[in-house]
């Protein structure tokens, strides 16, 4: 059975993390899911179907921390970090055994979740609102939480009402707008997009072409929805 990452790379003194979190199990005298997928030292466990999964990564260079994630339907519900494996099985073995956020949180206390993750448990939002509310409420989660430029313009962008029927979408921090809610159609943009790191300003693009840059991401997103063509959303 492979798990990720042999000796040597991304592992704990030659114990590679797959291995780390199956003692740890044998330890808590559980079985964990047949990992779904393992890569650079991640490991994904999921359940007999395609809706949730948990992922399973190295937090810190020294690689004696774990960032632990909880998805559902491809969706990033909840996460946190811990130096404990035996912490990081038992929320393996609750999300994807089906547990709810707050039961998973009473067995790995790690795992922390805004309020519109259990509303979205009790009772799906749209995909649209859903992914801006995952997207907004990033400042509160590692590792997103360390990039307020990009929080700031994703806060701007969410004010204009034009904006906010569209999908959000973000690759190295550019973020532009879909009017499609299909996953594989979202990287067709509609208008320019916005770049928060350019020479300590936020440009607007379209494609590689500099339009033009702004000091502040309000300015930004103002020049962004003028350039919208008349009649744009919602996404669909």
């Amino acid at each position: 059975m492979s798990f990720g990452a042999g000796a040597g790379e991304n592992d704990w003194g030659g114990v590679a993390l797959g291995e780390r979190l199956l003692r740890a199990a044998d330890g808590l005298g559980v079985v964990l899911p047949q990992p779904d997928g393992q890569w650079s030292g991640t490991a994904t466990y999921a359940d007999a179907g395609p809706d949730r999964r948990v992922t399973v990564h190295p937090a810190d260079e020294q690689r004696r921390t774990f960032w632990v994630y909880l998805q559902h339907n491809g969706r990033r519900l909840a996460g946190g970090s811990t130096a404990d494996p035996a912490e990081v099985v038992r929320a393996v073995v609750a999300w994807t055994g089906g547990a709810g956020l707050e039961e998973t949180k009473e067995q790995a206390p790690c795992i922390e979740f805004r309020p519109w993750a259990l509303e979205h448990e009790r009772e799906p939002l749209g995909v649209v609102e859903l992914e801006w509310c995952r997207r907004l409420d990033g400042i509160h989660m590692p590792p997103m939480n360390r990039f307020p430029r990009v929080h700031a313009l994703l806060a701007a962008a969410y004010a204009e009402p034009v904006l906010r029927q569209l999908m959000p979408v973000t690759s190295h921090f550019n973020l532009w707008f879909s009017t499609s809610t299909t996953p594989n159609r979202r990287t067709t943009g509609v208008g320019p997009m916005i770049w928060p790191h350019y020479e300590r300003s936020y440009a607007v693009r379209d494609g590689h072409e500099l339009l033009a840059r702004f000091e502040t991401p309000e300015e930004a997103v103002a020049f962004m929805v003028a350039a919208l063509p008349e009649g744009t959303g919602p996404a669909r």
